[in-house]
């Protein structure tokens, strides 16, 4: 019974971490990004399309990576925010 609860509760903890945070809201010198993630994995269904390993903190993360993935995929998809104050909100 002991094994059964632990196995549950590390599914438990292993599911919120994949499916990470609903919001993310990143700070900006031109106003703080919020990145609807929730929304993205819903929509994408693949975590790769974002982080280049697994799932989780992206040590790379900065504007340089923003720009280029972020962006890139809304440009090519041509669907979601593609001008700065569209993302970058004062």
């Amino acid at each position: 019974m002991n094994r059964i609860i632990l196995l549950l509760a590390v599914t438990m903890l292993w599911t919120s971490l994949a499916s990470g945070a609903d919001i993310l809201i990143f700070p900006s010198k031109n106003g703080s990004v919020t990145f609807p993630h929730k929304r993205h994995t819903d929509m994408l269904r693949e975590c790769r399309f974002c982080h280049e390993k697994t799932p989780g903190r992206m040590p790379n993360f900065g504007k340089d990576f923003a720009h280029k993935t972020c962006k890139g995929c809304h440009e090519l998809r041509g669907t979601g925010p593609t001008k700065c104050g569209m993302c970058h909100r004062k």
